[in-house]
């Protein structure tokens, strides 16, 4: 034993100060320590038995005097011969292409860059997938740093979690793997080591702190404006991680030109504020002050002026004007340009990376160890011609479980628009109370918000707010839902097991989050009737169907938006950084006071949070979510993206800030890609062409307002004159049924029985025509409107969206350059070290020979590496 108090234990190395810890476990006694003590020792027996060395610390060495921990090392030997089996890419020769990739006006980009050593922490290398039979064609300086950390961990992981914990008499194949022996208790945490305090470098010159340097240069807040190290990130936390941050750096990057277009398509609606004809005219007194607007709702509803609606009027002209038409456009062409060029960028990292042909060559070697532990018989594989082992599943059983699963999300989704048909019968039933409440205006007195609050607004931003809480409550309780039968289905590679929850919990978030909106853009105010002809929800004459604003229903949208799409990243943000911070504080409250000298790595560690490995899962959720609202909704809302640009400049660094200080490091992986949520974008992308198309056409009021002006403004001018009379049809007093007229005591003072029509928004024939209370023909000019501009719009948008699509190639020129390059001097190279170790063995074995050894006959050399080839 060493004493603690002579030695530093903020160390990654062993006791000798020579072999590194690549992983540590770490487990307390308990009631049943006997048959946890009997599984732990064979588990460390058979991890020794694989070559692994491991070393105990006491729990009378630990800070809470119950925790033991045990260090594991991969020696030489098992590193190389895993990394054969894992087929993991090493370096075999310096990059000699020039880069020669020019960026015009680089020097502009200065500021934002990061230095050379944190952006390029290891030179660029040709690489080759190891084989330790020829382990001396590699460029191995230094057996003990060849294998980075994170590919150390990744190594022992895997053995970790395919070892077994059974005696070799009684072989129970489901008695295997680290993750089992979590789940019972036989181990508290298993997890690899940070290297450093984040604070501080390592006192151990052997030890990089690549924690401390990206802690120093990416995690902290100031850091806002500067490029995110990539490599670094990828060295020390792996490909799967950093290809996540590339990516959602890559997609903030991009936000910025669509909140630049969005916030000028704002302000061209704030600067033409005064030119608004139509709410001019709802708020003055000639024309809004004289028009007696039909009750909004049965008994409770009284008639109201229409100038009562003039805030909310001008409110709308922010949103709803010209420049909507194009932001959508705009937008649709956005989609395609961020999707195209992260391809390209995916296609550089990927390179880079060394992940190009990833997918073919692991996912044989990604199985899942809960499936491998199912299997049952072998089979011969078409493409390898190799027996494998595979689960035998029946019919019934793979149906039965596919019918469970899928009627268990059904159910789900069900629950969620049970839930939105609830707020729905809220908003109907409240909008009645708060006008009643309101008809006296007794929120006048509030100076400022007080003219803004009508019933409407007050409906709708409670509505919001309920469904927003119902959302993130049905949040909690799915995730727990989707995971379990996942689970169930026991997907073979871990790939397949993302795709299939991922593609579970999209839809279930799809339908919670966007519903309401769906609801506000495509079924409000459409389906309501007229006077005296009115349409109920489910027929129940106490809940009749809403209407929109005079105004239309976009304020609406965008306020439904706003607060859903805010409050989604604010408690996201909160829920992130704060969760964690005050765990970690609670959970090393004892231990803080103690000298670095005391307070082991491992224990540090040990009293951090773990990373899931579904951690990285909720990242890219809640990122497509909030992609799927600035997509889906943007032309209700041009402030959206400025909105989710700023959120996302947060959001970096509050994600770089918990993975460095507050999580425990996670176990290095490997992807090629973003997975299954690639084609979720492009299917949002996509179907946010037809979303904002129909927002525009039905939502809006763009169209019935230039149709008017074109075709039915009785002067002839280019102008929104008499719009608003226009717009409103007239129905007779009279004729209103008695369960649907106001009572005595709701009706305004200024009402009297000289008052004989009321007014109501819609294209129908007056009283005493023909065709009274039927559709004029205005209405099917305003519908094929609509229907010609859906059109027109969604076939100019994807028309462009494919033309850009097929001109920007996938994977940019020097990089598929680069590509054949490498796969050339591999095959070189291969082939130069087979020839050259074959004339040192010929001349070994033989001493008779003395002329060199021929392998091939006298052939041009280009001749000899395309048969090689």
């Amino acid at each position: 034993m060493v004493d603690k108090q002579t030695q530093s234990k903020d160390s990654v190395f062993f006791r000798d100060g020579v072999r590194r810890i690549d992983f540590v476990l770490s487990y307390v006694e308990d009631k049943d320590g006997e048959r946890k003590q009997e599984r732990r020792n064979l588990y460390e027996a058979n991890l020794e038995k694989v070559g692994l060395e491991l070393e105990t610390e006491d729990k009378s060495e630990s800070e809470d005097g119950k925790t033991y921990f045990v260090k594991i090392h991969a020696p030489w030997e098992v590193l190389a011969t895993y990394a054969d089996v894992l087929k993991i890419k090493v370096p075999f020769k310096v990059n000699d292409i020039p880069d020669n990739r020019e960026i015009p006006m680089n020097w502009l980009s200065t500021p934002f860059r990061l230095p050379e050593h944190i952006m390029q922490p290891e030179p660029d290398f040709f690489t080759a997938p190891f084989n330790k039979s020829k382990s001396d064609f590699f460029l191995i300086d230094d057996k003990d740093t060849f294998f980075p950390p994170s590919t150390r961990n990744r190594i022992v992981y895997y053995i970790l979690s395919r070892c077994s914990y059974f005696r070799d008499e009684c072989a129970d194949k489901d008695k295997k793997g680290i993750k089992r022996l979590l789940n019972n208790g036989t181990y508290t945490a298993a997890f690899p080591l940070h290297d450093s305090r984040y604070w501080t470098r390592s006192r151990d010159a052997n030890c990089e702190s690549e924690r401390y340097n990206l802690y120093n240069h990416w995690a902290k807040f100031l850091c806002f404006f500067k490029e995110q190290p990539l490599n670094l990130i990828r060295k020390y936390y792996g490909e799967k991680i950093g290809i996540y941050f590339a990516w959602l750096g890559f997609y903030t990057e991009m936000l910025l030109f669509a909140a630049i277009v969005g916030t000028i398509c704002f302000i061209y609606g704030f600067l033409t504020y005064d030119d608004n004809q139509w709410s001019k005219e709802i708020c003055s007194e000639n024309v809004g002050g004289n028009i007696v607007m039909c009750p909004l709702c049965d008994k409770k509803c009284s008639y109201w002026k229409l100038n009562t609606t003039c805030n909310s009027s001008w409110q709308s002209h922010l949103f709803d004007n010209v420049a909507t038409v194009f932001f959508a456009i705009f937008m649709g062409i956005w989609v395609t340009l961020f999707l195209e060029f992260w391809k390209r960028r995916q296609a550089r990292l990927e390179y880079e990376w060394d992940l190009v042909d990833f997918e073919e060559e692991q996912q044989q070697l990604q199985l899942r160890p809960e499936y491998e532990t199912k299997c049952t018989s072998r089979k011969m594989n078409r493409i390898t011609q190799e027996t494998e082992w595979v689960m035998e599943r029946s019919a019934t059983d793979l149906v039965g479980k596919l019918f469970l699963c899928w009627a268990t999300v059904i159910l789900w989704i069900s629950l969620i628009i049970a839930c939105i048909i609830g707020v729905i019968a809220y908003r109907l039933a409240v909008y009645a109370a708060f006008a009643s409440i309101m008809k006296d205006s007794p929120t006048a007195h509030l100076e400022v918000v007080g003219p803004y609050i009508t019933p409407q607004l007050a409906t709708s931003v409670t509505a919001s707010c309920i469904n927003f809480v119902i959302i993130m409550i049905l949040n909690l309780m799915y995730e727990r839902v989707a995971v379990w039968i996942t689970d169930m289905e026991i997907p073979k590679t871990h790939l397949e097991y993302e795709n299939k929850l991922t593609m579970k919990m999209f839809l279930f978030q799809f339908v919670n989050y966007y519903s309401s909106c769906f609801y506000v853009a495509f079924f409000k105010g459409k389906f309501v009737g007229y006077p005296g002809k009115y349409a109920y929800m489910f027929g129940w004459h106490k809940l009749r169907n809403e209407e929109c604003d005079p105004g239309g229903c976009l304020i609406e949208l965008t306020t439904q938006l706003v607060i859903v799409m805010t409050g989604k990243q604010v408690w996201g943000n909160i829920q992130e950084a704060l969760v964690p911070w005050l765990m970690n504080w609670w959970g090393s409250r004892k231990s803080r006071g103690h000298p670095e000298s005391l307070y082991s790595r491992w224990e540090q560690d040990h009293d951090l949070q773990g990373f899931g490995h579904l951690g990285l899962f909720y990242e890219y959720l809640e990122m497509v979510i909030q992609f799927g609202f600035i997509t889906l909704f943007v032309a209700s809302f041009p402030l959206a993206p400025l909105l989710a640009l700023i959120n996302n400049i947060i959001e970096v660094r509050v994600d770089a800030w918990k993975l460095t200080t507050q999580f425990r490091r996670p176990v290095a992986a490997k992807a090629h890609s973003i997975g299954a949520w690639e084609e979720i974008l492009n299917g949002v992308a996509v179907l946010s062409v037809v979303t904002n198309a129909f927002i525009v056409a039905f939502t809006s009021d763009m169209i019935p307002r230039l149709v008017y002006m074109y075709a039915y403004q009785p002067e002839g001018a280019m102008n929104m004159k008499g719009y608003i009379n226009n717009s409103l049809s007239v129905f007779n007093i009279s004729e209103i049924p008695v369960e649907s007229r106001p009572d005595d005591d709701e009706n305004p003072v200024w009402f009297n029985s000289s008052i004989t029509t009321c007014r109501y928004r819609d294209y129908r024939y007056p009283p005493g025509h023909e065709k009274q209370y039927s559709h004029t023909m205005q209405f099917w000019h305003i519908l094929a409107a609509k229907l010609a501009f859906i059109i027109i719009m969604e076939h100019v948008v994807f028309i462009v969206k494919f033309f850009v699509a097929w001109m920007i190639p996938d994977v940019p020129s020097d990089v598929r350059a680069r590509v054949k390059r490498e796969r050339y001097l591999v095959q070189e190279y291969l082939h130069n070290y087979e020839v050259e170790k074959l004339k040192i063995q010929l001349s070994q074995n033989s001493n008779e020979c003395t002329c060199t050894p021929m392998i091939y006959p006298s052939l041009a050399k280009h001749e000899v590496l395309s048969e090689c080839l």
